[in-house]
């Protein structure tokens, strides 16, 4: 059995349609770990995709939180992120992928480790796991590659990313750090910015970093700016920023 983990990203969508294609006669599970905090539009090309690679994709959650809302679990635990992780992609994302392992035991997995993030993909097997298809990398697909495939089927990218986004993740994602994001969040979506800054500093979770200093979001300013927003996919194997 081949499990690959998507995202909704356009990373994990090229992996998923290369491995249905280069492992036809095996037992090969899509599986999406959603979050209450994507996009909408996330779901549509989530379908799209599923259209796209003729296999369907499967949704799993951790059962303890079905809802799977980073919200309702930060508010619960009191906690959000720290340099280690986020406590989302730990509970929600990571831990629903276990519960599924445990229950179906994969023989491989898939993930959308793209030809430029190969140190990304050394770096994950070396800590997670070691039974890994690096199936972009192997085939030398960057991740500019990856929306030129999506866009030639006649996929049209999760919104997300033309907004200015650099993935697919939730939005107000509490694993970054960069002030530049963080300004992009309460430009683009201003109500979501003050969504987190209220329980960040209930929390007392300082979520951005300001001339390598740790601050509260209402401490950041619309003039502050970082470095250059990464790439990063919050998917089910946690890793730091």
């Amino acid at each position: 059995m081949i499990a690959v983990w998507f995202s909704c990203g356009v990373a994990s969508a090229v992996a998923a349609k290369l491995t249905c294609e280069k492992y036809s006669g095996e037992d090969v599970r899509i599986l999406n770990t959603p979050m209450r905090e994507e996009d909408s539009d996330n779901l549509r090309f989530k379908d799209d995709v599923e259209a796209w690679i003729g296999t369907k994709i499967e949704t799993i959650t951790n059962s303890k939180y079905p809802n799977s809302s980073a919200v309702e679990l930060w508010e619960k635990t009191r906690f959000m992120s720290n340099r280690f992780g986020a406590e989302c992609t730990r509970t929600l994302k990571k831990g629903a992928r276990q519960q599924w392992q445990r229950e179906n035991n994969p023989d491989w997995h898939v993930l959308g480790f793209t030809a430029d993030e190969k140190h990304r993909h050394d770096r994950f097997i070396s800590s997670e796991i070691d039974n890994v298809l690096p199936v972009l990398i192997d085939a030398g697909i960057t991740k500019a590659k990856c929306f030129d495939i999506i866009s030639a089927a006649g996929i049209r990218r999760p919104r997300i990313y033309d907004i200015g986004y650099p993935n697919a993740n939730c939005i107000g994602c509490v694993k970054a750090t960069s002030p530049t994001y963080w300004n992009l969040v309460r430009e683009k979506h201003p109500d979501i910015f003050a969504e987190r800054a209220k329980l960040s500093r209930e929390i007392g979770c300082r979520l951005t970093r300001v001339k390598n200093k740790r601050i509260f979001l209402d401490e950041l300013l619309p003039t502050d700016i970082g470095r250059k927003m990464k790439s990063w996919d919050c998917g089910v194997f946690c890793e730091g920023e």
